[in-house]
């Protein structure tokens, strides 16, 4: 395990888990939507796991990282590396490619 390690990046290009291909759920990311609109103010930093290619995989905070993606197009959020992955992850899916 890694000592807390926190990165900026655009939403878009983080790579979404096996369980969520399609992206976040639309149920989730309206209300989402309607309860915090575009504000990252105090939004926890989504989860992310980096693959053996150096590429994101969201881990926790599909939603979050989805709501920013469609409301603020190419702001930067702080997602924290939680630990290291021995396979490669850059051929899922990104939040980007399956924005609704």
């Amino acid at each position: 395990m890694n000592p807390q390690l926190f990165v900026e990046v655009d939403p878009r290009t983080l790579h979404l888990p096996s369980t969520r291909l399609t992206g976040a759920d639309p149920y989730k990311l309206h209300r989402q939507i309607a309860r915090f609109g575009a504000s990252i103010s105090g939004m926890p930093s989504p989860e992310v796991y980096r693959g053996s290619d150096g590429e994101l995989l969201l881990y926790n905070g599909v939603t979050r990282a989805t709501r920013v993606a469609k409301l603020l197009p190419g702001s930067l959020i702080a997602v924290e590396i939680v630990d290291d992955l021995p396979k490669q992850v850059g051929h899922l899916p990104t939040v980007g490619s399956v924005l609704p």
